[in-house]
């Protein structure tokens, strides 16, 4: 039987060896716990819980407004989706021009886009009506171009005239006001360009005849004196004036009615009380043609390109 003292002595061995047993074949505790924060996620943190997203319901869901085309802004302007180029300048006001290619705005660096567009929805009842009207003429420049051939039509001091065509030796062009044709006798074998060469030869006679006679008219009321007069063929004008007197007027305004005539000739001779367009100039205008802004309008619509290509 073993005593207490040889007991613990026991003890304190088995102690011991145990001891150096665990140092030589069990793993340090501090090197698993390397690997095991690599392979194992962290158990002691709640796990993140993501919020659902809420589903919009059907009827807030709309159809994307198109993009605006490279180099334009958008503005949304009741039922309309208005498209416009923004230029910056040093101008100090806010200007619009209605073009080929839409509504071109122009404004000073400093001003903000919001500015901007308070100014177009100010402005929009003017813009629409010139887009309008732009649309007019371009639709108007699509339409067929005359055929010069018998039975054309042709237009004359606002009406249609009709064109005969004679085959005769003898070349020559009457006008028969009461049956509002214009005769034209040419060679068997002339060409379409004979035929074009001569109606607008005797269109520029009657032009140069009528402003003749219109001129003396509106300079007496005015009291200025212009010194000549010639005709133009200019694309982008009715008429022009010289601060010496001398006055174009373009030919194809023989195609119009006398009025928008007249109008033309009472412009470029105020031209020479008020070489300008200032408000006095207008009123110039309207003191010897009153209806002054209807013509200007209608003058306005009617580019030389629609008229018949000679």
């Amino acid at each position: 039987m073993l005593t207490r003292e040889n007991r613990n002595r026991l003890l304190t061995t088995l102690s011991l060896v145990l001891k150096k047993l665990l140092r030589k074949n069990l793993p340090d505790p501090n090197q698993l716990a390397l690997p095991l924060d690599f392979f194992f996620p962290d158990f002691s943190a709640p796990p993140a819980v993501q919020a659902p997203v809420p589903k919009r319901p059907p009827d807030a869901i709309r159809p994307a407004p198109p993009l605006a085309a490279p180099g334009k802004r958008q503005i949304q302007l009741q039922e309309h989706l208005l498209e416009y180029r923004l230029l910056r300048s040093k101008r100090r006001s806010i200007g619009f021009l209605i073009d080929d290619d839409g509504l071109r705005i122009t404004a000073p660096k400093w001003v903000t886009l919001a500015e901007i567009d308070n100014a177009i929805r100010e402005k929009q009842r003017w813009i629409f009506t010139k887009l309008n009207e732009r649309r007019e003429r371009s639709a108007r420049r699509l339409r067929p171009q005359m055929q010069w051939r018998d039975g054309a039509t042709l237009p004359y001091l606002g009406a249609d005239i009709i064109l005969r065509l004679r085959a005769d030796h003898a070349a020559g062009v009457a006008y028969d006001a009461a049956a509002q044709e214009l005769t034209v006798c040419l060679p068997p074998e002339a060409d379409e360009q004979q035929l074009k060469d001569r109606v607008q030869s005797w269109l520029q006679g009657q032009a140069k005849t009528l402003f003749a006679q219109r001129l003396p008219i509106y300079a007496e009321q005015l009291q200025v004196r212009y010194r000549t007069c010639s005709l133009s063929s200019a694309t982008t004008q009715w008429g022009s004036c010289t601060a010496d007197g001398k006055i174009r007027l373009n030919w194809r305004l023989i195609h119009f009615s006398l009025p928008l005539i007249d109008y033309v000739i009472a412009h470029e001779l105020s031209h020479l009380r008020e070489m300008n367009h200032s408000p006095r100039f207008w009123a110039t205008v309207q003191s010897v043609f009153p209806e002054f802004q209807a013509a200007r309008k209608a003058l306005r619509e009617r580019a030389p390109d629609t008229l018949p290509a000679f």
